[in-house]
This record gives structure tokens, sequence and C-alpha cells, in this order.
């Protein structure tokens, strides 16, 4: 029995899409897949009563107390212990769920992941990654997205083999493509820290680092894994999810251009910690927590973490 904890207290619509993103989950992944539900248990059996689901085919974990957004991360994970964020690492702590998913405060859900179920000893910093659409069809991974703002060179070595194993176990990449993202391909170009990292990651057998991309390649076929600073990761993220956003205002749709809806991939996972953590976006609906749920029983089955301690 695979058993995922879920925070249905987190995101702008909890707890309900939370809710109904686990009874689409039960429905589609099957019996084998147990969901605990972190958070007003009341609401939560009246929504699945609501959406024709059956309440005992979930677990509850009650509680009514919430990390807000405006929290400050740290301050609400040792103050706030009876919250839904604490409760699930607590659950997560002590192996009574094998994955945590939540939508709530990010700073808590990483603050929690670290002092939790901490990092895989070897790994300087843990990070966030997002899934990113190519031309192509196929899909790509963007590390860090904003866990790091700023990063030594060791650590963005690592992000490249952090990210080559997420890609190669969990979407089936042979042998991923590891760029790292600068201001031009020459490995001269950059900063102190870009220059130094591309002399760690050229010619080592850890993974297959093909050099550097410029930001016009993220989308494109010339890498699989797009490498870089937490401060430069959010940034490109946020700038892709402002140009969906106003494209879809103006009536535009495209088959590229859906595909950057993060519903779609549901969370970013924190990768780098002793046990799988997918953090969703605050705006996600039913579908989007359901896809959270999917990758979180995708990075269990695979043994993800397991695979990232035996590589450092």
């Amino acid at each position: 029995m695979l058993r995922i904890g879920l925070d249905i207290m987190g995101g702008d619509f909890a707890p309900r899409e939370a809710v109904l993103g686990a009874v689409q989950a039960r429905e589609e992944l099957g019996e084998r897949l147990h969901i605990d539900l972190i958070g007003d248990r009341d609401a939560a059996m009246e929504i699945v009563k609501e959406a024709g689901a059956n309440p005992i085919d979930f677990d509850y974990v009650h509680t009514t107390e919430v990390i807000g957004y405006n929290d400050h991360p740290t301050k609400a994970i040792m103050q706030k212990k009876n919250s839904s964020i604490a409760l699930g690492f607590e659950l997560l702590k002590e192996r009574k769920i094998d994955a945590f998913v939540g939508a709530g405060n990010t700073g808590a859900m990483l603050v929690g992941a670290i002092y939790s179920v901490k990092p895989i000893e070897g790994i300087i910093r843990p990070t966030i990654a997002t899934i990113i659409p190519k031309l192509d069809g196929k899909i790509g991974l963007l590390l860090d997205v904003g866990a790091n703002a700023d990063c030594r060179p060791d650590v963005l070595f690592q992000f490249g083999l952090l990210g080559s194993i997420f890609c190669q176990l969990v979407h089936k990449m042979e042998n991923p493509r590891v760029g790292l993202l600068n201001i031009g391909e020459e490995k001269e170009k950059g900063n102190l820290a870009t220059q130094a990292a591309y002399q760690l990651m050229e010619g080592n057998e850890q993974y297959n680092f093909t050099g550097n991309i410029e930001g016009r390649d993220i989308f494109d076929d010339k890498a699989d894994v797009v490498v870089c600073d937490g401060f430069t990761g959010n940034v490109v993220l946020k700038a892709c999810e402002s140009f969906f956003y106003i494209m879809k205002k103006k009536g535009a749709s495209n088959d590229f251009l859906d595909r950057f809806n993060y519903e779609d991939y549901g969370g970013t996972p924190i990768l780098g910690v002793n046990a799988p953590v997918i953090i969703g976006h605050g705006i996600s609906n039913a579908k989007a927590f359901k896809n959270m749920i999917k990758l979180a029983k995708d990075m269990v089955d695979t043994k993800l973490c397991e695979n990232i301690k035996a590589s450092f």
C-alpha cells in the first residue's frame, strides 16, 4: 500500500480543490493508493460525499490550524505544531506516509522538509525543480526555481546530478543532457559562479554535461536539464507564467502555449531530501492536486530518494 499525505488546508481554494483532486487521483490510480487528508475532517468528508466518493476510502488527520502565506516559514513551523503542514511533515518523518503534498506556504514546505526528513547526506542544498515544455513535444527540467537565490559552483554541480537522476527515473529519459544556463555558450562567459561551475561540470562522469545554454535555448532541444541558481530560475519561471496568462487573456492558443499550463504538471518536487515532497502552486485546482499526487506516486515507485542517496 502506497500512502500519500495531502495538506488540504493549503492553497487559495482550500480545502475543496485539494479534496476533489484527491478523489480524482484515487479514481485514476486505484485502491493501491491510500491518501491521508490532513486538515478539517468534517469539511473534507462533506466534499468527498458531494463528489460521489466514499469517505471511508480516505484517512483523516484533523486540524483547522493553517500556516498562512504571510507567516514566517521557520517561526510558523516551530510555533504552529498543529498546522496541516507541520502535521504532514511529522507523519513523513515517522514514516506513516510515503510522500507529502501541499500547496501552502512554499517557504514553510521547504523548511519543514529540511528540518523533518532532512537533506540526503552529501547534498549541500536541496533544490526545487519545474517541468518546462519543449518545442518538439518533449519536456525538460529547470532547477533551481527559487529555493536557493545564491549558489556556489559545487551546489550548481549537484543540481545537475539531481536533475539528471530525476529525469532518468521519473520521466524515463535515457542519459539526459545537462546544460548550464548562462549569458553565452562559451565556457568563459558568465559570472564567477557559473564559470567555476562549468569547470566542475565539464568532463565529469556522473552525468551528461553538454555545456552552457542561453535563455533562448531553454525550450528547444539543446538540453533536457537546465541548471541555474534559484534567483535566475524563479525569474524565468514567473516570466513564463506571465506570458502564458497574457496570451490566454488575448485569446491566443496553440499546442505549445497550452503546455505551459501548470495544472498539467501539478507541482514542484523538492530534490535532495530523504522523502518525496511536492509543492503546489497557490492557485492549484483539483486537476493540479491530482497531478501532484500522481507525481508523488511516481517518485515513490521509482525509489527516487534511494537512488539519489546511492549517487551521493
